[in-house]
């Protein structure tokens, strides 16, 4: 994906994202390639020929907001998950919702799959929810109600209950054979890697703000009656919270403050990231999302071995073995088979060590991510990377990048 086959088609102006109504400034491309489709002769200036030019689209490159508005599905209610859609299983807590039902990924018979006290409280009798074919979307998309696009206007509509999670019927379905395509639009594993990285590191580290061990997620653990070593204990007008095995005491925090303040990497293999490190406050900030994909890949598994549980530190290595598996640059079927399989475990070790705060919707969206690379090949022409140092690198900074 280099810079010289670039092509900027559309850039939307103004402060805010569209939202919803990205499909309004859609329009006009849309229909210049629909005619595109059915090809339109062109000039050749190496052979001073014409031909014919046909045009297709093969899916969408976008985070995960922009996921959403282009899919036409809402990213932000319980049924987030747009591949596990009406089927996705979450959890509502104290404070937001959380998607801990990892276990339906297993095999039917492991022994997991009826662990009450490790998991959610419940036994897990269902199976891993099928994706929706486009045909599928279409049918769903027929109980939806007219929706009209306005700037600035909250839209109406009266969808009945066949229509879930569904805000819209997406541009994109006017393109032919659309609805024919097995991957339409690509989850960002940029994003959702850098939001893993910043849950781990933050929740390790236990950053105030930051982290996911709170007293609410405490709290969370006695409404669902797990971890009871965890569950907060009341101490007249106090309320003492037990150590937790997955975050660091003072002294090894500054121990992975200098090691990462310390650190020597090659020349181009990442940003410096000892700047971002306060030895003395015992603080990692700053990160940017690069920093996170070398962070968690090859940096954060071996400086916490160690120093945290075992159990804690190995299904940290797991989730950075899957990633750096994924970004390989050659994937073979067999292998992202293995993958599948083994992603559904490590956030089943996952639930066993961390509180259910942790798990939003970002944690969950890996499990998906082998599919995607069987179909659509090499994540590294699938993600943001090369989108985002194209604008902001050699483009003016303050253009936001929505699609």
């Amino acid at each position: 994906m280099k810079s010289g086959y670039f092509m900027m088609t559309l850039l939307i102006p103004g402060p805010k994202c569209p939202s919803n109504d990205i499909d309004v400034y859609l329009q006009s491309m849309i229909e210049e390639l629909k005619e595109l489709w059915d090809g339109a002769e062109t000039y050749d200036a190496y052979s001073k020929s014409n031909f014919m030019m046909c045009v297709a689209i093969m899916w969408t490159i976008n985070d995960f907001p922009a996921y959403g508005n282009l899919l036409g599905w809402s990213t932000k209610c319980k049924f987030a998950c747009p591949y596990c859609h009406k089927d996705t299983q979450p959890i509502s807590l104290r404070s937001k919702l959380c998607y801990m039902g990892h276990h339906c990924f297993l095999p039917l018979h492991h022994p997991w799959r009826k662990n009450r006290r490790l998991f959610d409280g419940k036994v897990e009798k269902g199976v891993a929810p099928n994706p929706l074919t486009g045909d599928d979307v279409l049918m769903q998309l027929q109980g939806l109600g007219n929706v009209t696009f306005s700037k600035g206007k909250k839209r109406m509509r009266n969808a009945p209950n066949n229509a879930y999670n569904w805000t819209k019927k997406s541009i994109f379905f006017e393109f032919p054979c659309w609805n024919t395509l097995l991957l339409r639009y690509n989850l960002d594993v940029m994003h959702i890697e850098k939001n893993i990285s910043y849950n781990v590191l933050s929740t390790v580290m236990n950053v105030v703000g930051k982290t996911k061990d709170t007293l609410k997620s405490r709290y969370d653990l006695v409404d669902l009656g797990i971890k009871q070593g965890l569950h907060p204990i009341q101490d007249g007008n106090n309320v003492l919270l037990p150590s937790a095995c997955y975050t660091l005491s003072p002294e090894e925090k500054l121990k992975v403050c200098n090691f990462l303040a310390n650190l020597k990497v090659p020349d181009a293999f990442s940003s410096n990231i000892s700047r971002c490190v306060k030895v003395e406050e015992k603080k990692i900030h700053r990160l940017k999302s690069h920093d996170h994909h070398v962070l968690l890949e090859d940096i954060f598994p071996s400086t916490i071995y160690g120093v945290l549980p075992k159990e804690v530190s190995e299904s940290i290595i797991e989730i950075e073995n899957f990633f750096k598996n994924l970004c390989s640059k050659c994937l073979i079927i067999e292998d992202l088979d293995i993958l599948e399989a083994e992603i559904a475990i490590t956030l089943c070790k996952f639930q066993m060590v961390f509180p259910p705060a942790f798990f939003d919707v970002m944690v969950h969206l890996p499990i998906h991510f082998p599919r995607e690379a069987k179909l659509g090949g090499a994540v590294q022409y699938r993600w943001m990377y090369p989108f985002e140092r194209r604008l902001f690198g050699r483009r003016k900074p303050h253009i936001l990048l929505t699609t």
